[in-house]
């Protein structure tokens, strides 16, 4: 009884900092990071809540949810963002091959220094191995730096992801886990592609309409929070096990991305703006891409415990980098 009492004193402390949070202008920006946080304390706390509810598995409701938050996606993206590679070819093709070398050997090496292997080293590995996060865009733009760029390099690694995806997968976490090219393609096209494409649609049917882009964010963001909160349910003995660790591979797999993708743009030749903006783009992930193929293609939600804690943790350290650039000139 004690316990049960303590436990949801934690949760409404959580939720009253996030609805606290949400109503300042300075810190506004950490809500969603607080309500994230809400929802992982009562997973870990009230487990079986988020794991079945009359018999339903939940996690089946997963790749729903992921289809619903790239359609979302979609809707905030137009043909001309996968035609503007045309126009600024180079920064594209470089900021692109950054993300699909930088974080995917980066994983593989941070998760063989820390000893993990089966579905938790294939799960680091496949958080790597994921397009950038439409987050970027909006990191991008605080950070002063080239948002059509930030917005071209999240859809055309968004495209390439179902063959780019598989390969780096298949090349570097098959010593953990059997992963299946194609099975892994035709995921990604149905869980990514697909619900992108209809979001196009109906941005380019309903443009003007500003309620969509008003609904659709929100919808979104309780689509993560419900996620990360049945993948921490789901994992809970296996989170605990290796949560120290864990959250270290994570802390300097997304430092590194940042990293390497700012000093490899200045290396290639890209002017601060983009620079900033391929840093960025290679440090956000697409953690729910991640988390859906966890389930849809590795079957386990041991393999999304990297991607439930790198995208929360990606918003924060975005949010702080973004801030500290946005003191300093891009010129």
């Amino acid at each position: 009884m004690v316990s049960t009492l303590v436990g949801l004193i934690v949760i409404a402390s959580l939720a009253g900092l996030a609805l606290w949070v949400g109503t300042t202008r300075r810190f506004s920006g950490l809500a969603f990071t607080c309500w994230v946080c809400t929802v992982v304390a009562a997973a870990l706390l009230y487990p079986s809540a988020f794991i079945s509810w009359g018999g339903y598995t939940l996690t089946n409701l997963i790749v729903p949810l992921i289809q619903i938050i790239m359609f979302g996606m979609g809707t905030t993206l137009s043909v001309a963002d996968f035609g503007r590679v045309l126009v600024m070819p180079r920064a594209a093709l470089i900021g692109i091959v950054l993300q699909f070398v930088i974080m995917p050997l980066t994983a593989l090496t941070l998760a063989s220094l820390f000893g993990f292997e089966g579905e938790v080293g294939a799960g680091i590995i496949l958080v790597g191995a994921a397009p950038g996060g439409v987050a970027s865009n909006v990191m991008t733009y605080l950070a002063g730096g080239n948002v059509a760029l930030s917005v071209t390099m999240t859809a055309v690694s968004t495209l390439l992801s179902p063959i780019m995806t598989p390969l780096a997968m298949q090349t570097l976490a098959g010593r953990f886990v059997p992963i299946d090219f194609y099975e892994m393609m035709m995921s990604i096209l149905y869980m990514i592609i697909l619900p992108i494409v209809a979001g196009l649609v109906v941005n380019s049917l309903l443009r003007g309409r500003q309620w969509i882009h008003r609904i659709l964010p929100i919808v979104s963001m309780v689509a993560i929070c419900i996620i990360l909160a049945i993948i921490t349910a789901s994992s809970r003995d296996a989170l605990l096990a290796v949560a120290v660790a864990l959250f270290t591979v994570v802390v300097l797999h997304n430092a590194i991305g940042f990293l390497f993708g700012y000093w490899g743009g200045r290396l290639f030749g890209l002017d601060e703006a983009n620079s900033r903006t391929a840093s960025i783009e290679v440090g956000m992930q697409n953690a729910g891409m991640a988390s859906g193929l966890a389930i849809s293609v590795l079957h386990s939600t041991d393999a999304g415990l990297a991607a439930a804690i790198f995208g929360p943790w990606m918003n924060v350290t975005g949010s702080i980098l973004a801030s500290f650039w946005r003191q300093r000139s891009a010129r």
